[in-house]
Order: C-alpha cells, then sequence, then structure tokens
C-alpha cells in the first residue's frame, strides 16, 4: 500500500470513528477502548433502527438530587473497557445497567459503578446492551445474546486487558440484574451461531452481583419463581441485594436467593428495609446505599480479591 493510500486510510477510519460517537447518544468519555460487541450487524438486528439517543426529559426523578442518562434505542452493542486504578489485582466484572429492557442507566447504574470497581483495584467492563424490547429472556434473546458474546469478548483479550480469566464475573441492576442472573444460568449454550475465537471460550461468569432484580419472581403466579431461571450446581456464586419497599418487589432477590441455595450455590442475600429502587451507587442515608462495601467484603471471602 503506497503512502497517499495509507493517508487516505487513516482519513477513513477517522472519520469512521467520529460518527460513530456522534450517532451514539452516550460516547465513553475519552481514554477508555471500546469494541463493538459484534463484528457485524448483531444477529435479528432491524433495518434502519431508530437514532440512540438519551431519553432523559426535564419531567424525570433525580437520583441523590442529580441527573442520570437513559440510554434509548441501542441497536449497536458495545464494550468499553475501564482499567483498574492503582494496583491491578486481576479481576474483572462485565457491568449491565438497568432500564426495564426500554432503555439504559448507562452513568447510574454503568460508568459509576466502574469508578467504584477501579478504586477496589478491580477492571471494570461496561456493555452497552441492545433496548427496548430485547428483554426478559426468552421473550426477546437479543440482551442475552449480547452478554453471552461480550463474557467471551472478556476473555479472549484478557492477557492484553491484565485481566485473569477466571475471575471475570457480571453485575447487574435492574433489567440488568435480570439479565447476569440468566447468564448465570445460560452460558452451556450460545444462543447465536458462534463468529469467531471468542465465542469458542466460556461465557460463564464467574461470580455474579445482583442488585434489586427484577422478573425473577412472576408477580402474577404469586411470586413463583421464574421457569427459565434454573440455578444448578455450577450456576456460580452470587450476592444479592434488595429493599423490602422495592415497587420492584423484594420477592425477586428472595425467590432467586431460595433458588441457589437449593441448588446448593454459595449465596449471600441482603435485604433492607428502605431503599427503594434505581439508586445505583448513589450515597443517601439509608443504609441500602452502603451495599458496595458489603460486595467488596464479599468479594476478598470467594477469593476473588486478595485478603486486607
Amino acid at each position: 500500500m503506497n503512502k497517499n493510500a495509507l493517508l487516505l486510510f487513516a482519513a477513513f477510519a477517522a472519520s469512521s470513528l467520529t460518527l460513530a460517537a456522534q450517532s451514539s447518544g452516550w460516547p465513553p468519555a475519552p481514554g477508555h477502548l471500546t469494541l463493538p460487541v459484534w463484528p457485524g450487524v448483531a444477529p435479528g438486528a432491524p433495518a434502519n433502527p431508530p437514532v440512540e439517543a438519551d431519553t432523559t426529559s426535564a419531567k424525570d426523578n433525580l437520583i441523590a438530587g442529580r441527573p442520570l442518562v437513559r440510554l434509548g434505542n441501542v441497536s449497536v452493542p458495545t464494550l468499553t473497557l475501564y482499567k483498574a486504578k492503582g494496583k491491578n489485582t486481576g479481576p474483572a466484572v462485565v457491568v449491565f445497567p438497568g432500564g426495564g429492557y426500554s432503555i439504559l442507566a448507562i452513568d447510574l447504574e454503568g460508568t459509576e459503578v466502574c469508578d467504584w470497581l477501579n478504586a477496589a483495584g478491580i477492571n471494570c467492563v461496561l456493555l452497552k446492551y441492545r433496548v427496548p424490547g430485547t428483554g426478559p429472556y426468552p421473550k426477546s434473546a437479543a440482551a442475552l445474546q449480547d452478554a453471552q458474546r461480550a463474557l467471551g469478548l472478556v476473555r479472549e483479550h484478557a492477557a492484553e486487558w491484565g485481566i485473569d480469566p477466571r475471575r471475570v464475573g457480571v453485575l447487574g441492576f435492574s433489567a440488568g440484574a435480570h439479565l447476569a442472573a440468566a447468564l448465570s444460568t445460560h452460558y452451556d449454550q450460545r444462543l447465536y451461531d458462534p463468529i469467531d475465537a471468542a465465542d469458542k471460550l466460556s461465557c460463564r461468569p464467574d461470580f455474579a452481583v445482583i442488585v434489586y432484580p427484577g422478573y425473577l419472581a412472576l408477580q402474577d403466579k404469586n411470586f413463583a419463581a421464574n421457569p427459565e431461571i434454573n440455578p444448578t450446581a455450577d450456576t456460580p456464586p452470587t450476592f444479592i441485594v434488595q429493599a423490602e419497599d422495592d415497587p420492584v418487589h423484594v420477592e425477586n432477590a428472595v425467590v432467586y436467593f431460595l433458588a441457589l441455595k437449593n441448588a446448593k450455590v454459595p449465596a449471600e442475600l441482603h435485604i433492607y428495609a428502605q431503599g427503594g429502587h434505581g439508586y445505583g451507587l448513589r450515597r443517601t442515608a439509608l443504609p441500602v446505599t452502603t451495599w458496595p462495601a458489603s460486595v467488596e467484603t464479599w468479594l476478598r471471602t470467594i477469593k476473588i480479591l486478595p485478603a486486607q
């Protein structure tokens, strides 16, 4: 390739990246590696999808006195790497923001979570998965396809990113918590045709953190366990937290914990009296917002983090 052709290719690549950033309703902050989840279009992707955008309006509620980004119309899923700060202890957590499979609370339950994990010496990989109408599985397989592919990609790049491939976990909020539970119980078979080497690697999480989950207990069936989420002895160790006054219903946490217990999966359940739903990591006067410290203690207990 001659010099002019190289310059033309570089200009095209730069313009493509710029257009990609402009087309996103949430471009990641500079300095963070972002990869597409799929090398081409995602499985079953519709033609001419709506433009990705922040759907937050002036009428939307604040969390701990601050607004949040409600990212909608995500049709091009991505992974964004947030490297551990200070000492990299080796593990990685793939984060699934919530939003009812309609939007993604991409900062409240995404970038802010990565900041906390990085400060604890943990690498964070933020998954911008497809919404709306992409779950809960099996209503749609799209979000779970994105999650399965994401775990394989993280393990494929583990050496390059300074990650221990045997310490890759997931952390999800609300619908993202359901996605974390779905991946914890649907990792043995890909829901799409394998594409490359990443799809030959395990997409089983090594641990899971489930924060104010939905869709795990069926309200219209007297909060019976969701039959699509069936823990086995091979389901990863799991930490669950929810508030009793959560309008999404605390039974989601309780029912899933009992299913894990019956499958003899190591699990830890934290139920708080007050807290509601959708607080992320933003601290309030309520004890439920201290849950990240409990997660760090649990990660040391299960040997993901080194003892202090």
